[in-house]
């Protein structure tokens, strides 16, 4: 089940990733509302789109090996997303009040999803 469950949040990083280097305000307007139209601020979801791109294809391409393997990546993937739900309670009370309890969600969700994943892919090898 959380085999399942990390090859499924490695290719939401893939999709993300894609989405993010290709139409970067599609992904940013979410987060950070009409700032995400800004060059500046399309120049940095390309930089993190890029991330979560290869994060989510270091994953598949581990887990493709071993569970063992994928653990790592799983957990740092993890850490990335705890990265970003830490960043969005930073400055919450500046994102759009639309979105911003759904980005919320979605970026606590994810870390607390990876770092399950991870766990679970760490207890099975034993």
């Amino acid at each position: 089940m959380f085999r399942k469950l990390a090859r499924l949040i490695a290719w939401g990083r893939v999709g993300i990733g894609i989405v993010a280097v290709t139409t970067p305000s599609l992904v940013l307007r979410p987060w950070v509302g009409e700032v995400g139209d800004d060059v500046p601020a399309r120049m940095l979801a390309r930089t993190m789109g890029g991330r979560d791109l290869v994060l989510g294809l270091g994953t598949l391409r581990a887990l493709s090996v071993s569970d063992a393997e994928g653990r790592s990546w799983v957990a740092l993937s993890g850490i990335a997303d705890t990265v970003d739900a830490v960043a969005s309670i930073v400055a919450f009370s500046h994102l759009p009040r639309r979105t911003r309890l759904g980005i919320l969600a979605l970026t606590l969700g994810a870390a607390v999803a990876s770092t399950r994943a991870a766990i679970a892919l760490d207890s099975s090898t034993r």
